[in-house]
């Protein structure tokens, strides 16, 4: 069995209204790669070109240079079946539950199965199995209307029809936008679980630093249509200034350990989660205790 290619970007360049008054590059010669198996979280500020590069990795946006392979296939190749690689990589929009249409859960998450011509036992299948991944009970929502159903269950309808297409890499854009904080955490708990459970690889865009701290293997930070900067949540929280520099800060434990650092504690500089800073201040409390 051949193994599993990353998906590759090669010197990616897109330009808006390409020679018209309104031309405008979203970005600028990005190139990087994704690996099987990762958790990457795509950060930066607003107008840094997150979405834009995303929208390239299923060939939604076309570029203006360069190139994106899954697998090895160049999707922008003459003659490359960007069907195929589209069923690799499926890709789940800012708001997706607006392009729900169907007037059942099922049938709506059935959509992109029954189009690739799949017998009525596999499409049955699979729509179970996504409905299962995002937790919603099939014998409770499958009949129901998508329109009847919470803001949150609509999303989680919307993510199990990329789901019921069984792709390899899972691109989110801002999936928690909008969700309050019981939707956000169901969502994001979905996410990981895909992830880590379902051998899913995921790239989710966030503004969040708190939700990429605690959810990804590794951050990709955009500024001005470029990559500035790459590296796991350890390697990029610690550099605090280099964030606050294009307009983004850090978790909430790095700022809290940062002030806690100011009032003479001795604490690591690279905590960035909670449970992290949790554990060393339990553990300077110990050692304070035998002193």
């Amino acid at each position: 069995m051949q193994a599993a290619m990353p998906i590759e970007v090669r010197h990616l360049t897109h330009t808006y209204s390409e020679g018209s008054a309104f031309q405008a590059t979203a970005i600028r010669d990005v190139s990087l790669t994704l690996e099987d198996g990762e958790f990457v979280a795509v950060v930066g500020h607003t107008g840094s070109g997150k979405s834009t590069l995303v929208q390239h990795l299923n060939g939604l946006l076309t570029p203006t240079e360069g190139q994106i392979l899954v697998d090895g296939m160049d999707m922008f190749a003459p003659g490359a079946d960007k069907r195929l690689i589209r069923r690799k990589v499926g890709l789940v929009f800012q708001y997706p539950e607006y392009q729900l249409f169907e007037e059942t859960v099922a049938k709506d998450v059935a959509f992109g199965p029954k189009n690739l011509g799949l017998s009525a036992d596999e499409i049955d299948r699979r729509v179970r199995q996504a409905m299962a991944h995002v937790h919603l009970d099939y014998d409770q929502y499958a009949q129901r209307s998508p329109f009847e159903l919470s803001g949150g269950q609509m999303r989680r309808v919307a993510i199990a029809g990329v789901l019921a297409m069984e792709p390899r890499f899972l691109i989110l854009d801002e999936p928690t936008a909008g969700l309050d904080p019981m939707g956000r955490d169901h969502i994001l708990g979905m996410i990981q679980e895909l992830h880590r459970q379902g051998g899913v690889t995921v790239v989710m865009v966030s503004h969040s630093m708190d939700d990429v701290a605690r959810l990804a293997t590794r951050l990709i930070v955009m500024s001005k249509g470029q990559v500035v900067a790459a590296g796991t949540p350890r390697e990029i929280f610690r550099q605090a200034d280099m964030m606050a520099s294009i307009g983004l800060g850090v978790p909430e434990a790095a700022r809290l350990c940062a002030a806690l650092r100011g009032r003479g504690l001795m604490l690591p500089e690279d905590l960035y989660t909670l449970e992290e800073l949790r554990e060393h201040l339990l553990r300077l409390w110990k050692e304070r205790g035998k002193a």
